[in-house]
């Protein structure tokens, strides 16, 4: 593998979870047409949905979505052969989301099923023990059928200071809870957005001046809020994930990188909504078909936008047009299984 070579990671379905992938698989990307290349296997393991790396050692994390969560470490070789480290319990159910906390000590995971967030601390090696700390939430919403209990769906650590956002489908909020990096312990939750009723949080981003962004699966929808001086942040605005008719589950929600567009991946649609952000308000610019079935997943990498298409089994690639936001098809999709997570590898530099 050449040094300048770029690589993406992906996540999957397994057959333990109806899914038909095998693991997490390597692709190469070529920096100069943004295509993809896959590799094949790169680890073997349950239902590896949603993965990330830690901020300063060649350590990736993967949950494993099950009935009984647990959520696995590998270490990561100069030519991205994946090592096992280490799997843990999540002490929960289907775990959908972990992130790890800015300073590379704790993991946090979201178990979606059980409302729960458990946290692990990591080791000089960043591989995870034990749970320290299992948070479960508490309240629901106007959906009986999706929102009889809390469904903790993305975990957001903050990049200055202890405290991690908790997006939860179930009661409409996300939470904001204050994690200790001595005793490894979330304290209590308090609402940092109360959502309108039936929204369904599920993915959240901020924009570069503070604005949070937050995908609602259960109402279509893009929101944004903003801080005003308590601890709740105020709703600004909402707008339509998308124009088509039918059910819209949006799914991932990024910002370009000079802050002047939003994406939201929507499933049902099928598609990838571009909106214009001028710092106020957003407005739609264009929708796009993702050229696959349910978009669970998407990325940008310098101009180019990957989205995982989950049930049409496949990677698909567009540029962005730098002046209208707007992404562009590039060339075939990139067969792959199940596809739920894509994660660009930056190799980090280790501090010795």
């Amino acid at each position: 593998m050449g040094a300048n070579a770029e690589y993406v990671f992906v996540g999957s379905y397994t057959g333990h979870t109806g899914g038909e992938g095998d693991g997490i698989t390597l692709l190469r990307r070529d920096p100069a047409t943004g295509q993809l290349t896959r590799l094949g296997l790169a680890a073997r393991t349950p239902s590896p949905s949603f993965l990330v790396q830690h901020p300063t050692l060649p350590v990736l994390y993967a949950v494993n979505e099950l009935a009984e969560g647990t959520v696995s470490a590998f270490a990561v070789g100069p030519d991205c052969a994946l090592t096992p480290l280490a799997t843990r319990s999540t002490g929960g159910a289907d775990p959908c989301h972990l992130a790890v906390t800015a300073d590379g000590g704790h993991l946090v995971v979201a178990n979606y099923s059980s409302g729960s967030v458990s946290v692990h601390p990591l080791d000089a090696e960043g591989a995870p023990g034990e749970r320290t700390d299992l948070l479960t939430l508490t309240g629901s919403g106007p959906n009986l059928e999706r929102q009889a209990s809390p469904h903790a769906h993305m975990v957001v650590p903050d990049r200055n200071g202890p405290d991690v956002l908790i997006s939860d489908l179930g009661s409409d909020r996300v939470w904001r809870s204050r994690l200790d990096p001595v005793s490894g312990r979330l304290g209590s939750p308090e609402p940092a957005v109360e959502a309108k009723p039936g929204a369904g949080p599920r993915h959240l981003t901020h924009s570069a001046d503070g604005v949070l962004f937050l995908a609602g699966e259960l109402s279509g929808t893009l929101g944004w809020y903003r801080a005003a001086g308590g601890p709740t942040l105020e709703a600004e605005g909402e707008v339509a994930a998308s124009e088509a008719t039918g059910a819209v589950y949006p799914s991932e929600v990024t910002t370009g990188r000079d802050g002047r567009f939003v994406y939201l991946a929507n499933r049902g649609p099928d598609t990838v909504t571009t909106f214009g952000w001028d710092g106020e308000s957003a407005v739609k610019v264009a929708e796009t078909s993702t050229g696959g079935i349910w978009p669970r997943h998407m990325i940008l990498i310098a101009e180019y936008l990957y989205v995982a298409n989950q049930r049409s089994h496949n990677v698909t690639v567009f540029r962005v047009d730098p002046d209208t936001g707007i992404p562009v098809a590039q060339g075939e999709p990139t067969a792959e299984l199940s596809p739920t997570c894509l994660l660009r590898w930056n190799p980090p530099m280790i501090r010795l």
